[in-house]
């Protein structure tokens, strides 16, 4: 396979050539290609056996023909470049939020709607983090129960802000009170606000959270009521999640509806982002049944790797497995 990075030097971009390894694809890997910006261009980074120099990205590099672009750069670097590279021919695996809502493009969690991947070539779009992890949790439930309400409260971790969020963190637990990529200062503290506020008082990262649901389920229907909320956390989003179904279950039923998808785990252990972090399972616990039909849990996974970069892993194996 030709594969080539766009955004290889950031948090995810790193973790996909991680993944590469992990996932023991860097074996049929014929070809690498690693993009960034200027300032990044001539680095080296190592991913399995050899070394790969950074490239800047620019437009005659994205009309080469690739077996999978991957694109983790920011929405404005894909709105320029996807459409290059799809025009070319290639499938591109999107992580931005630039493609999320277009009719033409899936919007693909592969444990919950494969089958948009079935004969299907151009971009592909990658869903929020927090929405990867919660349409898991919820997936057999909808399916077989029908969702008709979620009311979820995130606690997303620093690292959702990419790089920069992790530095703005370390540095103000070192006594450098800078506050550049967050609201107000982070450490020791919660923010309720991710994303820019819209007219209707919801944020940019609660919209989507809404549309992208609806979405990947399939069910413009389902009422769904985010407040997203930054902590002090490196790795790790959590998720208190509280859904109405339109047929009545159990606990018991609920427990084995949720791990009735592939790599999420019902876990009363597994609670607290530190024990989650570097793990490709959504983990769910704290199955509540408040009354009929009504149900509360907890939800965990770390972002960077469920949310983002391993959820396009996975998209590229499906893609191969279907066509």
């Amino acid at each position: 396979m030709k594969i080539g990075v766009v955004g290889a030097t950031g948090e995810v971009g790193r973790t996909f050539l991680k993944l590469f390894e992990e996932y023991k694809l860097i074996n049929e890997i014929s070809e690498l290609r690693l993009f960034a910006s200027e300032r990044s261009q001539g680095q080296e980074i190592k991913v399995g056996s050899k070394r790969y120099t950074v490239e800047k990205l620019q437009e005659d590099s994205m009309k080469e023909k690739y077996d999978y672009l991957f694109f983790s750069a920011g929405a404005s670097v894909s709105k320029k470049f996807a459409p290059i590279a799809q025009e070319s021919g290639n499938v591109v695996i999107d992580n931005s939020s630039q493609f999320r809502m277009d009719e033409k493009i899936p919007l693909v969690v592969p444990e919950v709607n494969a089958e948009l991947l079935k004969n299907y070539r151009g971009i592909i779009a990658n869903p929020n983090c927090s929405t990867i992890q919660m349409v898991l949790a919820l997936n057999g439930i909808h399916r077989d129960l029908g969702l008709k309400e979620i009311v979820v409260s995130t606690y997303q971790a620093v690292s959702g802000a990419g790089n920069k969020g992790i530095i703005e963190l370390l540095n103000q637990e070192k006594g450098i009170n800078e506050v550049k990529h967050f609201p107000k200062v982070i450490k020791n503290n919660v923010i309720p606000l991710i994303g820019e506020k819209k007219e209707n008082g919801l944020t940019f990262e609660e919209e989507k959270m809404i549309n992208e649901t609806r979405k990947i389920f399939s069910d413009k229907e389902i009422k769904v009521f985010p407040t997203t909320v930054r902590v002090p956390v490196l790795y790790g989003h959590s998720e208190s999640v509280f859904f109405r179904t339109k047929l009545d279950s159990s606990v018991d039923e609920i427990m084995k509806l949720v791990e009735s998808t592939p790599n999420v785990e019902y876990n009363e252990e597994k609670i607290t982002p530190i024990e989650v972090a570097g793990s490709d399972i959504t983990f769910v616990s704290r199955i509540r049944k408040i009354e009929e039909k009504t149900f509360l849990m907890w939800v965990i996974a770390d972002n960077i790797r469920v949310g983002a970069a391993t959820n396009a892993i996975r998209i590229l194996q499906k893609h191969r497995e279907l066509n």
